[in-house]
């Protein structure tokens, strides 16, 4: 990245605790990201990797306790920003960690005090500076509300429109550019009387109606069917070309990154395990690539993996095992009881040393015993 970050998260930490098994879910566990203005960084990975919850996190949305305990995230973006903003500042204030062996054993905080410096914090940049693309369209519109009176609300609330006429043709317009099929009529009708691909031009149309710095679509195509994904891909396409709206893009296909993502960040277990250009991490024939992304890559059906499908069954390969348990995570590396690269020399390490997620070339980094790199920490 040679332009200064437009959004920079550190070492962010989100931990949830089961009353009912008394340990703490480590939803977000030492996240560490960076997005340049005017690009797409691709979050992606399985499910239960973290993906959703490190969005959620960035505004101060996560309900449940403790939340977020450690972490800043710098927001650059804003009209007449003098410099990058800690987004969780003094949050330390609120929170008291304990720690043995290096690993956070207990979290006591001040729930309601971090509640209200959130709400505090981030009023005027929920909505307006940073935007959100909610998973579930039909649940994220208010099903009581005309879909044309929400979008209009956010233009009043988020610009310089006060005018309830200038309004509506604004959020028409709005409409109109996220190719929603007869504006007019769709502006008066409600939620419910809308498709799932309506519903998510409608968020979309609402979300950049506040003329956002940054934009955040969580899983937007997840619940579509095939052909309405493809077309709200399409969208998003063509809508990153003419706005170049700074994204960070959440989804658990791969497609839809490879498509729309500059850069790339694959989760698992919480944290993540490569980050770099779109065109080195996604790329099938470039290395060094890590062993969970080479195995995402490798499970993708395709019209080249059709032809070569496994050896023994004919069936296309899998990624053996489950899914770590953020309750219970390894002192290792995460993925190794997945892992089908380790070798002799270095099993020991990978089951009892967390690798650092260290630089193997330039603006790439991986954390993984096998590529050491240059060690940054994180």
């Amino acid at each position: 990245m040679t332009r200064p970050p437009l959004l920079e998260i550190q070492d962010l930490r989100t931990y949830f605790y089961s009353r009912a098994k008394e340990a703490f879910i480590r939803s977000v566990d030492g996240v560490s990201l960076a997005i340049a203005p005017g690009e797409t960084l691709g979050v992606v990975g399985e499910s239960g990797s973290g993906k959703s919850v490190t969005a959620l996190s960035i505004l101060g949305l996560v309900g449940g306790n403790p939340g977020v305990i450690t972490g800043a995230v710098h927001f650059a973006g804003g009209n007449g920003a003098s410099g990058p903003r800690n987004l969780l500042a003094d949050l330390e204030r609120y929170v008291s960690l304990t720690k043995h062996d290096g690993r956070i054993v207990a979290v006591a905080k001040d729930e309601p005090g971090w509640r209200a410096h959130v709400e505090r914090a981030l009023a005027r940049v929920r909505g307006k500076q940073i935007a959100m693309i909610f998973q579930n369209p039909k649940s994220s519109l208010n099903p009581f509300v005309t879909v044309g009176q929400q979008i209009s609300e956010a233009v009043r609330l988020h610009t310089g429109v006060t005018h309830a006429s200038e309004a509506k043709e604004r959020a028409l317009g709005w409409l109109e550019r996220v190719r929603m099929d007869s504006p007019r009529l769709r502006f008066d009708q409600y939620p419910d009387g809308l498709s799932g691909g309506m519903c998510q031009r409608a968020m979309i149309a609402m979300a950049l109606a506040s003329e956002p710095s940054l934009l955040i679509a969580d899983e937007p195509t997840t619940g579509l069917d095939a052909t309405i994904q493809s077309r709200i891909v399409a969208l998003l396409a063509e809508l990153k070309s003419e706005f170049g709206v700074t994204t960070l893009l959440i989804t658990h296909d791969i497609r839809v990154v490879s498509r729309l993502a500059d850069t790339v960040a694959v989760m698992y277990g919480a944290t993540v395990m490569e980050h770099g250009p779109a065109r080195d991490v996604l790329a099938p024939g470039v290395e060094p690539k890590h062993p969970y992304t080479s195995a995402l890559l490798a499970s993708l059906p395709s019209t080249q993996t059709n032809g070569r499908r496994h050896a023994v069954d004919g069936r296309l390969p899998v990624i053996r095992g489950e899914v770590v348990d953020t309750m219970n995570v390894p002192r290792g590396c995460r993925f190794h009881a997945r892992c089908d690269r380790i070798t002799d020399a270095i099993r020991a390490r990978c089951m009892g040393e967390e690798p650092a997620l260290a630089t193997v070339a330039a603006g790439h980094r991986m954390r993984c015993h096998l590529h050491p790199g240059e060690a940054r920490g994180g």
